[in-house]
């Protein structure tokens, strides 16, 4: 379903939870809201559409769409910094970031990996983990 993109500073900053197996339904909505936003945004949090849980779901360098469950950076390298703008918010923010990030996650089916991201999808992903820890740039 499509959902509305919350821009309530006080929600967005709250802290969100893990995903568990009841809370599936919540990947078919980042999906199809990211999919209905796609010409303004290339990744997404749950928190960005009314959901406290630990969900992304950002656009590949292949232009496929790949989500994350319960994501945690395990390491990161290259610090920069970058100018970005989000769906959330109103114009564009500096903010610190990493080059390249190693992050464990649970796949859309739940399943445990560990991978290595570079250049903008790492700043991508860093941004909406930012969002699942109540960070807004």
């Amino acid at each position: 379903m499509i959902k509305n993109i919350v821009k309530d500073i006080i929600f967005l900053s709250q802290k969100s939870f893990d995903m568990t197996l009841d809370d599936k339904y919540i990947i078919d909505d980042l999906k199809d809201t990211l999919l209905f936003n796609k010409s303004r945004c290339v990744g997404m949090a749950a928190n960005m559409i009314g959901y406290h849980k630990n969900a992304i779901i950002f656009e590949d360098n292949n232009k496929k769409y790949q989500i994350m469950l319960n994501p945690v950076i395990l390491k990161k390298e290259m610090e920069y910094e970058a100018e970005e703008g989000c769906l959330s918010l109103t114009g564009v923010r500096k903010t610190k970031r990493y080059k390249k990030i190693k992050v464990k996650y649970l796949d859309e089916l739940y399943r445990e990996r560990i991978k290595t991201f570079i250049d903008f999808e790492a700043e991508i992903i860093q941004h909406e983990i930012d969002h699942l820890f109540g960070i807004i740039i």
